[in-house]
């Protein structure tokens, strides 16, 4: 069992930064892939990025490619998303995931967390 908290959602205007965190607690940290999605209102949880169990491949949505930035610190336990020119297509509830190997689908994920709000206004 592997327990996920995201953090650091909020409100930004458009063209701002933020930084999520996922702490992950319970199984090794570094055995699991970890992976961000999304999810707006009235639409379907979206892939956003997703990062090797030690970092070193990551892959990112098209519509976030440049102005997102997956890292971990597996040290911490710790797992972030860095979100630079941001737009309000942005805004949506922003989750973390952990799956066996990297992968970009929902289903292919194991263990959730709750979520974190980001608002971007116009």
């Amino acid at each position: 069992q592997v327990q996920l908290v995201e953090s650091g959602g909020g409100l930004v205007q458009a063209g701002g930064s933020l930084r999520l965190s996922c702490a992950a607690s319970g199984r090794t940290f570094s055995s699991y892939a970890m992976g961000w999605f999304r999810q707006a209102p009235g639409k379907e949880r979206e892939f956003v990025g997703a990062i090797s169990r030690y970092g070193g491949s990551t892959y990112y949505a098209d519509s976030v490619k440049g102005r997102f930035t997956i890292s971990r610190d597996n040290a911490k336990n710790t797992v972030y998303l860095r979100m630079n020119s941001l737009k309000p297509e942005d805004t949506a509830v922003y989750y973390c995931a952990a799956a066996a190997i990297i992968a970009t689908m929902t289903h292919e994920y194991d263990y959730w967390g709750q979520g974190t709000q980001v608002t971007v206004s116009s």
